[in-house]
């Protein structure tokens, strides 16, 4: 199994803003908790960017690889991007989680509405720091190729 995990703007200062949100684990004890949990049965390759340029054209390298899921924490860009949404649309062979570390769901009312959110076969939020895990997790449970 082979898994891409996208992370969007300000994930890159985790452990430094709103802990009770986020957590206080920064995104590099993250990705080595979570690599140290699942990464024996699959390969994770993490991205990070604030660019959503950047973040697009990662999710379009998906066409060229050969990922079973895609991971995708777009953060802000949940809300506002037309343009990752549109890309996401484009996977069709690659599973999509959508990944949020708070619950965006009982947070600011602009928090709800979810532009992206749209185009993935699941979502996961609320979980913090494990919610990189049960996502990898789940897909992992629900999959035939397990």
């Amino acid at each position: 199994m082979k898994f891409l995990i996208i992370n969007g703007p300000n994930i890159n200062l985790l452990g430094k803003r709103e802990k009770d949100h986020y957590g206080s684990k920064t995104l590099d004890q993250i990705i080595n908790d979570t690599n140290k949990q699942v990464a024996k049965s699959v390969t994770i390759d993490w991205f990070q960017s604030n660019s959503e340029s950047e973040i697009i054209g990662k999710i379009q390298s998906c066409h060229n690889k050969s990922y079973n899921c895609l991971i995708i924490n777009p953060a802000a860009f949940t809300h506002s991007s037309i343009a990752i949404y549109d890309a996401l649309l484009t996977l069709n062979e690659v599973f999509i989680t959508e990944v949020h570390l708070s619950n965006t769901n009982s947070r600011e009312d602009f928090r709800k509405n979810k532009i992206t959110t749209k185009a993935a076969d699941s979502v996961i939020e609320g979980f913090k720091e494990l919610s990189y895990i049960i996502a990898i997790n789940s897909y992992l449970l629900t999959t035939k190729e397990n």
